[in-house]
């Protein structure tokens, strides 16, 4: 198969695709199931390599064969990407506590940002409060006694200091995080 049977050498990307399309979906079916990856994300990886040539080098001499080794070697590339890849454990988490049983990965994904913005909220938070909220957030969970022991203040001021922190920090937050106004307006 030539370009030339889809057209003229400068052919329009709509008749090439017509031409190579049924061959690019055959290999990509035929290798994808040896490397982890989609046959669909295959077929969109050589396309995007072909019209990446076609605007560097225009089209190739022998389209079928090019596309055969275009395949190829991106089959090889999930391979070596799926042999690397290693799936996340359950109940392991990177930085945002341990995730949950069943969570999906835009929730976990989510629930790590939520924690980012808090503890990012927490350090710009005056006086003393970046060290209590801080010791509070501790995944040690600490007792009232041992973290009073750490900031070294009274067990018995931690409740009302710990009171303002937090109503200090519900301010922060609800500052940067507006609420629409009503009809969908923003602030």
């Amino acid at each position: 198969m030539t370009l030339r049977a889809a057209g003229a050498p400068g052919a329009p990307a709509a008749e090439m695709v017509a031409a190579l399309g049924p061959l690019v979906a055959a290999e990509a079916t035929a290798e994808a199931p040896g490397t982890g990856a989609d046959a669909g994300d295959l077929e969109q990886a050589v396309w995007v390599k072909l019209f990446e040539r076609l605007d560097r080098a225009g089209p190739p001499g022998d389209p079928a064969r090019w596309v055969r080794a275009v395949v190829r070697a991106e089959a090889r590339r999930a391979r070596r990407r799926t042999a690397r890849e290693r799936p996340l454990a359950e109940g392991v988490s990177y930085g945002s506590g341990p995730v949950a049983q069943g969570e999906s990965a835009e929730g976990a994904a989510l629930r790590a940002e939520t924690c980012r913005e808090v503890r990012s909220a927490v350090a710009r938070t005056p006086g003393d409060c970046p060290r209590l909220l801080s010791a509070m957030l501790s995944p040690q969970d600490s007792t009232y006694r041992e973290i009073a022991g750490e900031l070294n203040i009274s067990q018995g001021s931690l409740g009302p200091i710990r009171s303002r922190c937090l109503a200090c920090l519900r301010r922060m937050l609800t500052a940067e995080v507006a609420a629409p106004e009503h009809g969908g307006k923003e602030r």
